[in-house]
């Protein structure tokens, strides 16, 4: 029923249809558990058995992928990661059950506790598939849980506890036949009576409005900081132990309810580890009995420096700074307003809650503005909302209303830098419901001033960066008209004499001639410039550098003046992108070309050395000077040459560092110049 409800829900994400196909997958499931313990031959025994398993097949590649979508906003990003693993866990237990159905049960066995099914070398593979699948999926709950804050944990938390508590259940009976490859049919009834309160804590989830709405974006990192992989690790090896030691000395009756107690109790000392209550009064049981301050200011402004460092989007900091503020304060909403240049519109930028737009717009207007201006010029420190009786105070309680009732006063702080204030930081639902203390407040100033901080650090980023842009296309646009004005002067010049001398055969065809020249110029010059746009692709296949240098090289006319020498290594196919190495070979003989006066010569090299292919082009040219090749050289429209564009240096760095290898260069004015060009065997 839930599985249905599900399906025909109004907005089916990616998450919904997995979350419908891995119930619909555990009700048949439950169905042949169900025929099993009413079956009373062996024969029917076993046929329920193998269809469980056939149903059991289909767990992980579902429930993963629900694990890795459901309420984050960077689930593309996960899938797409993952896709590999969602493969092999789709695929694996099917072709098992699909192939060796027959070899999935070898026998089954009654004892004194019960009816136990000896599990063949397939039915092992396929319990031991879903004991680690089990252990990912619940680590990718957590994931969502860590990153989630606020009301935005409060929401989801039902659904997480629900399938990670189902999943707890699997890991430990899947873990057992793992240990013993038995089946004991009296452990079933773990997984129904978990799936039967997972329901309840799912339907209680999908009751909330907008739950599934939410994004939560996770870190991509795969095991830093998982709780789960350390109980997971530290329960199989402490119950594998114990599993060999009752083997050992005879066997223990009992053996399976004892490792499931060991199961709760690490479930719950992860469960009190990641409660914000319990953390909550622990930190104010310690602070009011040790005499030790409430907050470490040290470690809070670590945190906030650590956390905040890497942003240079006004959005993703906001958002990173109202998740800190939460945790720091154990407040579940909080939410950042930023006022805009004109001082007109102070607008929502990050919160750990749903706003309510039905009530007011999710801005102050104007007149709103300005009140909590000059309000907080007046005032700068925090304040209760609750006793404000101002526009902007009554504009902020109905935007940011208490989820709980028994949340506390909500708290606003304003966000000052240089005199004035930028923003706001609105705080309330506090766990506990626990009132703003003196100490509260005190560092609650002292992550303003962060904030503020921070937030011109980033406007300072985002300016230097349109600076730097603005620069650049400057300097595009000064080489472009340049050349596009030569062009443009040679043809003007062209079309003044050509009512003069168009009778002239000869005259007609030096124009003609001056035409192509032009216009094979203009294209050369526009394709040169097309580079910057499009984005570096890296699409490498193992193939011989050596053939791709001599088939660069057979495309370049070296001339009477120049002498090509090729000293090639033989070398071991390796995988790299041939199209776009061919273009840093060319780009290199070209410069090493163009740096010729007179008489020159190139010398095109290869050879291997540990796990690196090396590339290498000496050319005994003009040189540059070492203050030009460590400023200039790799950067765009940096160039010494009247013809070039400053373009082709500039893109073979990316092209070599797409591969995962650099480039060196040494060089000395008037003796010439050699490049190196490092490539790994094995693909970055």
């Amino acid at each position: 029923m839930l599985a249905i409800l599900v399906a025909l829900r109004a907005k089916r994400s990616i998450a919904d249809w997995a979350l419908a196909a891995g119930l619909a997958t555990l009700a048949v499931e439950s169905l042949f558990t169900g025929w099993t313990a009413s079956a009373p031959l062996y024969g029917e025994i076993m046929r329920w058995q193998t269809g469980k398993l056939a149903a059991l097949s289909l767990v992980p590649g579902f429930w993963l992928l629900f694990s890795l979508t459901y309420a984050r906003g960077n689930a593309h990003d996960f899938v797409s990661r993952w896709r590999t693993i969602l493969l092999f866990a789709f695929t694996l237990p099917v072709a098992l059950v699909a192939f060796f159905h027959q070899q999935l049960i070898g026998s089954l066995v009654d004892s004194d506790s019960g009816l136990h099914l000896q599990l063949g070398l397939p039915g092992f593979i396929l319990h031991l598939t879903v004991l680690i699948a089990s252990v990912v999926i619940i680590m990718n709950l957590e994931r969502t849980f860590r990153a989630s804050v606020g009301t935005m944990r409060w929401r989801i938390k039902f659904m997480l506890l629900g399938v990670g508590l189902l999943f707890i259940a699997r890991a430990y009976t899947s873990s057992q036949a793992t240990l013993s490859r038995t089946v004991e049919l009296p452990l079933s009834g773990i997984d129904s009576a978990a799936l039967l309160v997972a329901v309840f804590l799912a339907l209680r989830s999908l009751f909330r409005s907008g739950q599934l709405a939410l994004d939560v974006y996770p870190s991509q990192s795969v095991l830093q900081g998982s709780l789960t992989i350390l109980l997971a690790g530290i329960y199989l090896l402490f119950v594998g132990v114990l599993a060999k030691i009752a083997a050992y000395l005879g066997g223990d009756s009992s053996f399976a309810l004892k490792a499931f107690i060991i199961l709760l109790s690490l479930v719950l000392l992860a469960v009190l580890l990641q409660s914000d209550r319990v953390r909550l009064h622990v930190r104010r049981f310690v602070s009011r009995n040790f005499q030790r301050p409430l907050y470490d200011y040290r470690t809070v402004w670590r945190k906030f420096t650590e956390g905040t460092a890497a942003h240079v989007e006004q959005a993703d900091l906001c958002r990173s700074l109202a998740k800190l503020t939460a945790e720091v304060f154990a407040a579940l909403s909080v939410a950042i307003w930023l006022v805009d240049d004109k001082k007109e519109k102070t607008e929502l930028a990050a919160s750990t809650f749903p706003p309510d737009s039905s009530q007011h717009d999710l801005a102050l207007n104007k007149a709103e503005t300005a009140a909590a201006l000059t309000f907080f010029k007046l005032h700068p420190d925090p304040v209760s909302l609750e006793r404000q009786r101002d526009i902007w105070g009554r504009a902020l309680r109905l935007i940011h209303p208490t989820q709980f009732p028994n949340g506390g006063d909500r708290v606003c702080l304003p966000i000052i830098a240089h005199g004035e204030v930028v923003g706001l930081i609105s705080l309330g639902d506090r766990v506990g419901g626990a009132a703003f203390s003196l100490q509260d407040f005190d560092m609650l100033k002292c992550v303003g001033d962060h904030v503020a901080a921070s937030l011109l650090n980033v406007q300072l980023s985002q300016r230097l960066l349109q600076a730097k842009e603005m620069e650049a296309f400057q300097t595009m646009a000064a080489f472009f008209v340049h050349d596009m004005k030569n062009a443009a002067s040679t043809l003007n010049l062209m079309l003044q004499n050509l009512p003069i001398h168009f009778n002239d055969p000869a005259f007609r065809e030096d124009a003609l001639r001056g035409v192509s020249k032009t216009v094979t110029h203009m294209n050369h010059l526009i394709g040169r410039l097309s580079m910057l746009r499009h984005e570096l692709k890296i699409q490498p296949s193992v193939a011989d550098l050596n053939q791709v240098v001599t088939s660069a090289l057979g495309g370049l006319d070296s001339g009477p003046n120049l002498t090509v020498i090729k000293d090639l290594a033989a070398l071991e196919p390796f995988p790299f992108d041939r199209d776009q190495v061919a273009k840093v070979i060319t780009n290199l003989v070209l410069n090493s070309r163009e740096a010729m006066t007179g008489k020159g010569e190139i010398k095109v090299s290869t050879r291997e050395e540990n796990a690196w292919v090396i590339l290498t082009v000496v050319d005994n040219g003009s040189g540059m000077s070492p203050d030009y090749v460590r400023k200039s050289l790799f950067k765009p429209f940096q160039t010494t040459k009247k013809s070039g564009l400053g373009i082709g240096m500039f893109q073979s760095k990316m092209i070599v560092e797409a591969h995962g290898g650099r480039i060196a260069v040494f060089s000395e004015v008037g003796k010439g110049t050699t490049f190196e060009v490092w490539l790994p065997q094995r693909a970055a």
